[in-house]
Formats: C-alpha cells, sequence, structure tokens
C-alpha cells in the first residue's frame, strides 16, 4: 500500500499525471500504517515517498550523466540520493501520524499538521528544495489556488492531506459514527471555503486588472542547442538568431522584448564586439530588451563570476542589472567546497558563482520589473521580497534545455503559477527551450509555447497594484499550525496520562 501512494503521489504533478489524484494518494499510505510502531512508520513513509520521488526527479539521472559527463551508475546515484534525503521527510511524517495516534490523536487533525510543518522544513533546510510540494499539483485548478494570497502553497497542501485523512477514516470506518461526521463536516466546510474564495477573488481580480492599460511583451525563445551554448563559434550565430526573431515580432509602443536565461553567451559587460549586437536590438526595435548574461566582478582583488539580467532602455543604454541570489546547488556552485575541497573534483563541469545582493527590481520608465533566473521562481519568499519592494512584473528568464524532454520543463512552469497567486502580479517567461509563458494574476496560463520550438510568444500584461496578505505577512499559516500542534501534543499527553490514573 506505501507502493501504491508513493504511485500515486508521483501521478499527481505534470507531466504525466492529474492533481485530482493528490485528493486520495495518501489513502493506501494511511491504511499501512494502521497498526504500525513509529519506527515502522518511518520506514512506510520513507518507502511512499521513494517511490514517489524517484518517480518525480527521474530526469536528474539524465542531466547529471548528459552535462554533468558522469558515468551513468554516478547519474543513479545522484537521482537515488536526491530521492533518498526528500523522502526523509514523508517517512518522518509517517512516524509522526503513528505517534500521535499512538497518543489518542485524530489523523484528520495531526496529518495536515505534521505535512505542512515538514513540507515547509523540506523548502528551507540546507538551501531548501520546495520542487513539486503537494500544493503545486493543482496548478491547473483555478478555484483552488487562490487561497495562495492569504496562505501561499501550504494551506493548499494542508487541505489536501486534511481531505485525504477524512476519506480514509470514511473509507476505513475506524472512528465512531459521531467523530466521523464531525471530521466530514469539517472538511467539507473547509474546501468549501477554498472553492468559494478562489470563485469570488478570481472574479475580483480579474475584474480590477481590466481597468489597467495592456502592455505588451515578446518572448523571445530562441531553441538553441545546449552542446553548442558556450562555444565561441557559435555566439555570433545565437545573437543573430536572437535579434533576428525579436526583429520580426517587436512588440507595441512601451512594450518589453525578453530573452532568456545566458541568451548572450558571453560576458555583456566586458570589451566583446558581440555587445554592439544586443544593444543594436533595443535601438532597432525602439523598445525596452531584458536579456541573461553571465558577468564578473574584478573587485576584491579576486574575479567573481554571476549569472545576470540586464534591461536596456530603448536607446540602448543600461537601465538596471540583477544578480541571481539563489544559486543551483552542484549547478552553479558546489556547497562546502571551502571544508571539503574533493566535493568539486566529484563533480565535473559546475560553475562557481556567487550569488547577488538581493531582489531588488530593476527600474526602467517608472516601472519595477522583478526578476528571477531559473529556478529562483520556485521559492515564495523570494518574490515575496520582490513584490514587498513595490515590483510591477515578474519576468522568470529560464533556460531549461537542460532537462531534454522529460516532465521538468512542465513541472517548472506549474510552480511559477503560483508565484503569480501570491502576489498578484503578471508573470511572463521567457525560456530558451520552453516552456516560454504568460501567466495572469490568478494563475491562468494565458498561453504558452512548447517545447524545443523556435518562436516567440507575444501577449499582453498589465501592471497590476494589488495587496495580498501572503505578500505582507509571509508564511503565517505555517507558524499558526506550529503554534497548534506543539499544545496539541501536550494536550495528548496529559489526556493520556488521566486516563492512566483512572484506569
Amino acid at each position: 500500500m506505501a507502493l501504491l501512494s508513493g504511485l500515486l503521489l508521483f501521478l499527481c504533478f505534470p507531466k504525466f499525471g492529474s492533481g485530482i489524484l493528490a485528493w486520495v494518494a495518501l489513502i493506501p499510505l494511511f491504511y499501512a500504517l494502521r497498526d504500525a510502531n513509529p519506527w515502522e512508520g518511518f520506514k512506510t513513509g520513507f518507502l511512499a515517498g521513494l517511490v514517489a520521488h524517484i518517480g518525480i526527479f527521474y530526469w536528474i539521472s539524465y542531466v547529471v550523466v548528459q552535462y554533468g559527463h558522469l558515468p551513468v551508475y554516478m547519474g543513479i546515484m545522484a537521482m537515488l540520493l536526491l530521492a533518498a534525503y526528500l523522502s526523509l521527510y514523508t517517512a518522518c511524517f509517517a512516524m509522526g501520524v503513528v505517534f500521535l495516534r499512538k497518543k489518542g490523536g485524530a489523523l484528520f487533525l495531526s496529518a495536515p499538521l505534521l505535512w505542512t510543518i515538514l513540507e515547509f522544513a523540506r523548502s528551507h533546510l540546507f538551501t531548501g528544495f520546495p520542487w513539486e510540494n503537494l500544493a503545486y499539483s493543482q496548478y491547473l485548478y483555478e478555484n483552488i489556488i487562490q487561497i495562495a494570497d492569504l496562505t501561499g502553497i501550504y494551506g493548499i497542501s494542508f487541505a489536501i492531506v486534511l481531505v485525504n485523512a477524512v476519506l480514509y477514516n470514511l473509507w476505513s470506518l475506524r472512528f465512531r459514527k459521531r467523530y466521523l461526521l464531525t471530521e466530514i463536516a469539517i472538511a467539507f466546510a473547509v474546501i468549501a471555503a477554498i472553492y468559494g474564495y478562489g470563485h469570488f477573488r478570481t472574479a475580483e481580480i480579474r475584474e480590477s486588472a481590466q481597468k489597467k492599460s495592456p502592455v505588451e511583451v515578446a518572448l523571445v525563445q530562441g531553441n538553441i542547442d545546449q552542446n553548442i551554448k558556450w562555444n565561441d563559434r557559435y555566439q555570433l550565430q545565437t545573437l543573430n538568431i536572437y535579434r533576428s526573431l525579436s526583429l520580426r515580432s517587436i512588440p507595441a509602443e512601451g512594450g518589453i522584448i525578453i530573452w532568456p536565461e545566458t541568451a548572450a553567451p558571453f560576458y555583456f559587460e566586458g570589451p566583446n564586439p558581440l555587445r554592439a549586437l544586443v544593444v543594436d536590438v533595443a535601438r532597432a526595435s525602439g523598445r525596452r530588451l531584458l536579456f541573461g548574461s553571465p558577468r564578473y566582478d574584478e573587485g576584491g582583488g579576486k574575479i567573481s563570476y554571476m549569472n545576470s539580467a540586464y534591461m536596456l532602455r530603448a536607446d540602448g543604454t543600461v537601465a538596471g542589472r540583477y544578480d541571481k541570489v539563489h544559486l543551483v546547488p552542484y549547478g552553479e556552485y558546489v556547497p562546502l567546497r571551502r571544508f571539503f575541497p574533493f566535493i568539486g573534483k566529484l563533480v565535473v563541469g559546475v560553475g562557481d558563482f556567487l550569488p547577488g545582493a538581493g531582489f531588488n527590481p530593476i527600474e526602467c520608465d517608472g516601472r519595477r520589473i522583478g526578476v528571477l533566473i531559473c529556478y529562483e521562481a520556485i521559492f515564495p519568499e523570494s518574490v515575496r521580497d520582490y513584490k514587498q519592494k513595490n515590483a510591477d512584473l515578474l519576468v522568470n528568464i529560464t533556460n531549461d534545455a537542460w532537462f531534454g524532454k522529460s516532465s521538468a520543463p512542465f513541472q517548472h512552469l506549474s510552480m511559477t503559477v503560483f508565484r503569480a497567486v501570491e502576489n498578484r502580479l503578471y508573470l511572463v517567461r521567457a525560456a530558451n527551450t520552453g516552456i516560454s509563458a504568460i501567466i495572469d494574476p490568478t494563475g491562468k496560463i494565458l498561453s504558452q509555447t512548447g517545447l524545443f520550438e523556435r518562436t516567440v510568444l507575444k501577449g499582453e500584461v498589465k501592471y497590476v497594484d494589488e495587496k495580498t496578505f501572503y505578500a505582507s505577512y509571509g508564511d503565517l499559516f505555517v507558524y499558526l499550525c506550529g503554534i497548534v500542534l506543539i499544545p496539541y501534543y501536550f494536550v495528548l499527553q496529559r489526556r493520556r496520562k488521566n486516563a492512566g490514573r483512572n484506569s
């Protein structure tokens, strides 16, 4: 049954699955835990998590072998190590459920509280890795995801686990009828409230957005092969591709042309003749141009490398720059290299970038653009930082060519949807090989490209100024879960002691 739960959890997420499965995926796991002790629960949860995470992250093996230049067995080992680490959280969840049950705890309360807190921990410990948290399975269901502007993704995860627990109790009839009816009523009320809020909030946000003036964007998807992207012989060809696509699809007056992460595969601030070609695109089009390019800084007596984004005005002058803050471990830097130098020798081809100074919007023509490079878009707190600094528009530039035609580009897009909802901002996404997309403040994907297409996605966005509870107060919902769980444990402990004395 643990294996079945793992399979269902995997099938919740794109591109293979359906988010509907998330609402029943944990039922087999709860069944497997019915007579377990805490240690057995840990092992059962680990097994379920391992199956789920192997399914979700199978593409890690491809990336490590293809671009890390490591043997196949090491690619598989890297994927299994990541899956095993993430499965520890599922294991702790299962162990906690059993532990609280033996204290007399109600599954419909202990399970969602534990899941929410552990999911939050996973998203922050060791730089954090919130890739495909449970809530992300719901990215296509507009009315469900709107509460993200109150609770972030964690309120949605809480609701999913709550429903799983109630459905399990209903199916197994393990509790007295009076308590079961109460649980059903609570679960129904929660889902009705979420759905009702979603329906109301979607209409409200779209009505507000209609009053704003549209701005046209042109997202240029160059579809540059990763194997030639950094080859000096192909740099001119790469820029000519982006130039040609951009000048054939110039957005309307006041619009923005957006290129993906490292679309200019050279040091834009360095003495490189290719710089003039990039500047000329802004001048020839008469539009602002935002693009990705690496940079280096020779300050402090040493050279520091950064993954950056630049905004050019219509006259070709630089309006601003953003240096990527949240770097990809073992992709853009090697963690603990200073203390364990041998780690770097095990990973060939890994960059050694430094993080930027902070999430500071690029200001241009009276507007503030929050730029997210690559997987920075999966971190809610990064985007919330932009919102607090009055960003008008979110732009995610990325290079998902690493992932091939696996499920990873679809997963990456699914998580990006929630950043638009949490902050009630339009979000546009320019990806080298796809998936490029335009997402409105309700999380609706207005348009998107396919994978490995050379194309330009044009569409309208609006500068929306809509305050949200989540942007102002962050993950307060998670902290409330912790505040409830701790006294709940002590109440159960005391109740058990009193029962022991009475017996």
